[in-house]
């Protein structure tokens, strides 16, 4: 069972890679497994075609326009805006200004703060961008796709 906390806006787990900045707000750990809050700082790249097999993503908009695709349907979303993205279901991202704005994100089931764990490591360690985005795709069950898939 998970214990109440409280954190105030500069506290959080900050990992940082390749230039990009993922503040976990509620992990796992801090939830009892119940979901994954974590805060996208600018900036960040965009996400490219991607599916996840069992996580669903809740978006919500804290700064810039962001440009979202899923399955054939796509969405504009600005700031106070919220947008919930089903597992199992193609979706990518891109920010109408490239690498500007704030996303806080929820996924469920808890975990998926490992992923950014993974590539924290390997930027820290001196390790390959490429093979760790396919190591933390892995563990995480991300499959990215091509265009036409």
């Amino acid at each position: 069972m998970a214990a109440p906390f409280a954190r105030d806006h500069d506290s959080g787990e900050r990992l940082e890679f390749w230039g990009t900045t993922i503040v976990i707000r509620a992990s796992a750990d801090t939830t009892g497994g119940a979901f994954t809050l974590f805060e996208e700082e600018t900036p960040i790249l965009d996400t490219s075609r991607h599916v996840h097999r069992e996580t669903d993503e809740l978006y919500y908009v804290v700064e810039g326009e962001h440009v979202f695709v899923c399955g054939d349907q796509e969405f504009t979303v600005g700031p106070g805006g919220t947008l919930f993205l089903p597992h199992g279901v193609p979706h990518s991202h891109r920010r109408v200004v490239p690498r500007t704005g704030r996303l806080l994100c929820m996924t469920s089931p808890a975990g998926f703060e490992g992923f950014f764990r993974v590539l924290a490591e390997a930027s820290r360690t001196g390790a390959s961008f490429d093979e760790a985005y396919e190591r933390a795709s892995r563990e995480h069950d991300v499959t990215w796709l091509g265009d036409g898939d």
